[in-house]
Order: C-alpha cells, then structure tokens, then sequence
C-alpha cells in the first residue's frame, strides 16, 4: 500500500510537471565568497589559541617544539617526543579558545635550526640557494634554489630530509601626503627612494619612532613626506633583518588601509606573533594606489632560517603579493577590539609570494613595542 501511494504521488507530480502546473524548483543562490577580512575573522579564535601556546613555549617549554600551524578547524601543535606537563596545561587552555591537535614531528625546530645553518654557512655568496625554510611540521627543510641540480651537494651536509623548490627569489619592493602626527601605511622619502611607513612604535624609554624597512635608506638619511615635509633622521637599523627606526617625536598609533589617495585609517592595537598558516593583509602605498586598497588573503607559509629571518607568505588567489613602494608598508591582522593588530612590515616580493619581517623580530633587535 505504502509503495503504491508513493509511486501514485510520483505519477501525478509528473504529470502535473508536464502540464505546467508545478513551477520547476530553482538552485538556492551560491552563498557568496567570504572577503579577505572575513577569513582573518574567523580565525580569531585560532590565533589567539595559537598564542597561548606560543606564550608558554617562549618561556623556554621549547625542547621538542617544531611548530604551530592554524589549519581550517583547529590548531595543530607539532612536537617531537613527550610534550611537558607546562605545554600540555597549555594546550588545555587554549582548547577552550578553539580545537588543538597535537602532532608527533620528525624533528624539533631546534634540530633544523642546527641543520639550517650548516647549510648556510656552507652554501656560499654565489648559490644558487636563495632560502633556507623550516616547515612548521618538523618534517625537514625546504631550500629556494633557481637551480635545482646545483644544491643536491647541500642537501647531503645534513641528517635532516632536504626538499629543493625551484622558484623565483624575493626581491626588495622599494598615503601620499601625510601629515603629523605620522602614520603607518604612508609614503615616505628617503633621499631617492620611496618606501612606505610601517608601524608607530615606543622603546622603553618612550622614545618615539616610525618602523619602516632597512633597505630603504641608511642611519643619518634625512626622511620627509612626498611634499618636502620633515619626518625625522632614519636612525637604528638591522641589515640583515631588513628593518629600521625613524625617530620622530609626534605619531600616532594609526594606520592607513584605503585607496593611495583615501585619508581612511584605523587604531593598531599592539603586535602578535604570527603563524604559519595565518592569513593576513599589507597595506603598502603602491598596492593601495593600484588596487583602491590594501592586499590581503596573504596565506603564511614557512619562516626562514638564513641570516634575514624573514617570514614568507603567498596570496591565495594568485594577485600580486607587493609592489615596488610598499617596502616598510604594515602587514596585519585584525583585532577583536576593532582595528589592526601589528605583525610585520614588507620587505621582499616574487609575484603572488611575499617576504616580510615580523614584529616579534623588531621588539627583540630594538625594544620597540606598540601601546594597547
């Protein structure tokens, strides 16, 4: 009885289909594809349960430590051996904040550390090997090479896996009129070169500076706006870090993120760590002119292990990562109080892929720091 009824039910559905009584049934619309800002949103909870492991992990909980990485729906801590009882209370406490998995690494961060820097010390000025990379999974290095035939000699110095990647090498990427009190995300001059502000910053003296990239000038370089306008005197720099402080008594804790001629900013909140697998924008002044606004869906991939130290990510839809003029431009997150928080400042650029410094880097060469 039940299967005649359901067979009769179908019959007369497709007649009346047939005789046009039936409207045909329309595909829900696509939800629509979620911005930039709205994928860093959701990782929130990630990243802040992210930070409290990294937390404890610098308070020296770090033997066994390979990495962090934010996956789509959870944290994954890699670790090699036992983790600590200190870790594990940790891994509980950001459990609350969002899903953590711990993962058994091959090898600690400090093992590839080792192995890294026999590779780079061993390579010379004229490889071909342009990078050393630690994979947050502990799985061995990835070395950037624009010849891969040439680095197998490298890849048997060491007792670690050695993946060779063939791949173009970052470049140095070298608001229109700003105004006191100074800003990050704006154009500014250093002699011939036009470079773009970082992050407002204080040291422990409350001495006041702008945070910008090395390679746009040396110390004693006078800085102005593209209107003439006296910023200060480029002042400490790390070479090899690719960074650099701008005294300068009157800034802000502001920072621009429109179009290359918008006065739009917003308040920086402080610095954060960054993590492998975190997305995050840059809001360099070239990008911002070409583009009506900063770059972002900037997926972080590994960290270096060479003497710059830098941190490399790629723009997930393909899109130019940087442009020439965003060097020193702020790189960023969002913070849940509204408004940006601090994580580094670009420095090099290959396409879709970008290099940059993080902000923990610049607190630890210079003490510098962002007031909440």
């Amino acid at each position: 009885m039940t299967a005649r009824r359901s067979f009769s039910l179908a019959f007369a559905l497709a007649v009346a289909a047939s005789s046009g009584l039936v409207p045909a049934v329309q595909a829900a619309p696509a939800a629509p594809e979620p911005t930039g800002w709205q994928r860093m949103l959701a990782q929130q909870p990630l990243v802040h349960a992210a930070e409290t492991i990294q937390a404890e992990v610098d308070r020296g909980s770090d033997q066994g430590f390979a990495g962090i990485v934010l996956e789509e729906d959870h944290v994954a801590l890699w670790w090699k051996g036992q983790v600590p009882a200190g870790v594990a209370a940790a891994v509980a406490a950001a459990a609350r904040q969002a899903p953590v998995e711990i993962e058994q690494a091959a090898y600690s961060n400090a093992e590839l550390q080792v192995a890294a820097e026999m590779i780079e010390t061993r390579k010379g000025a004229k490889s071909p090997v342009h990078a050393v990379k630690i994979p947050a999974d502990g799985s061995g290095l990835v070395l950037g090479t624009t010849e891969a035939v040439a680095t197998r000699a490298l890849t048997t110095l060491v007792d670690v896996p050695v993946r060779t990647v063939v791949e173009e090498p970052l470049a140095p990427v070298s608001r229109q009129n700003d105004s006191p009190p100074w800003k990050g995300g704006a154009t500014i001059v250093l002699g011939n070169a036009a470079c773009t502000s970082g992050f407002s910053v204080r040291n422990g003296n409350n001495d006041r500076f702008l945070l910008t990239a090395g390679h746009c000038g040396n110390p004693g370089t006078r800085v102005t706006d593209p209107t003439g306008e006296y910023i200060g005197t480029a002042g400490a720099k790390h070479g090899d870090h690719d960074i650099m402080l701008i005294p300068t008594g009157n800034v802000t804790a502001q920072q621009y993120v429109g179009g290359g001629d918008s006065n739009t900013t917003v308040p920086v909140r402080g610095w954060g760590d960054v993590f492998t697998g975190e997305i995050l924008c840059q809001s360099g002044v070239t990008s911002a002119r070409e583009t009506g606004g900063p770059v972002c869906d900037i997926k972080v991939l590994f960290f270096y292990a060479d003497r710059e130290d830098l941190v490399e990510g790629e723009q997930m839809n393909g899109q130019p990562a940087a442009r020439p003029g965003d060097s020193g431009g702020p790189v960023y997150g969002p913070s849940s109080a509204g408004g940006v928080i601090a994580k580094g400042t670009v420095t090099r650029t290959a396409g879709a892929r970008i290099g940059f410094q993080d902000f923990r880097t610049a607190n630890r060469d210079f003490g510098v720091y962002i007031p909440l």
